[in-house]
């Protein structure tokens, strides 16, 4: 028996097409500034947001270290861990991705120097900057590593919700800034954390995109 062609009218699921090599370079060296710009607007209303980059902005306002030697220290681990368990290519975009994002949070003081903004402003745009960043560094199978790795092993592992496990990492980040910024900046920074994950969810999902 054979099967009735679709109706004429039916749509087809479109085709993947696979990123060139210069298209994946533009698009992490796009993501990783926009990540970069957005953790300079945090950093400039003393804000933190989740993952390791939420982290290292935290440590950075308490130890004598620049940003860009605190995020590659704190990703270090992760990185490794990486190698085995998401395979050499991921590493090596998560890797470049971590080197570009240390390299543009040196780039971006010397260019604005200090900036005043509103509280509010900082971190819901900085934020937002960093939703839209990760969503370009996925879309070119690369990550900023740190807790997303973790989430995953997590899942594969233990069985439990790389979500949940991410949301549960990321709440603790901004739990601790209690002890080192105002309430006030820790409830936005909750706030802008929610942004961050609502950009991702909206616009990385599942059969939504399908280029690779």
């Amino acid at each position: 028996m054979t099967t009735p062609p679709a109706p004429a009218d039916q749509p087809t699921a479109p085709t993947a097409v696979k990123h060139t090599p210069f298209e994946d370079a533009l698009g992490i060296l796009t993501g990783t500034f926009v990540v970069s710009l957005g953790l300079f607007l945090l950093e400039s209303v003393s804000a933190v947001t989740g993952g390791t980059a939420g982290l290292s902005l935290l440590v950075s306002y308490v130890a004598p270290l620049p940003f860009a030697v605190l995020f590659a220290a704190v990703n270090l681990p992760f990185f490794l861990l990486a190698i085995t368990k998401k395979g050499w290519s991921f590493t090596l975009r998560t890797g470049a991705a971590i080197a570009l994002v240390s390299g543009f949070s040196v780039l971006h003081p010397a260019v604005f120097g200090t900036v005043d903004l509103p509280p509010l402003y900082g971190v819901l745009a900085g934020n937002a900057l960093a939703g839209v960043g990760l969503l370009i560094l996925f879309r070119h199978r690369s990550s900023l590593g740190g807790f997303n790795i973790v989430a995953l092993i997590a899942q594969e592992r233990l069985g439990w919700r790389a979500g949940y496990v991410q949301m549960a990492l990321d709440t603790t980040v901004v739990l601790a800034a209690f002890a080192v910024v105002p309430a006030t900046t820790v409830l936005l920074s909750a706030l802008g954390a929610v942004l961050l994950n609502l950009v991702l969810a909206m616009n990385h999902r599942p059969g939504r995109y399908t280029g690779y």
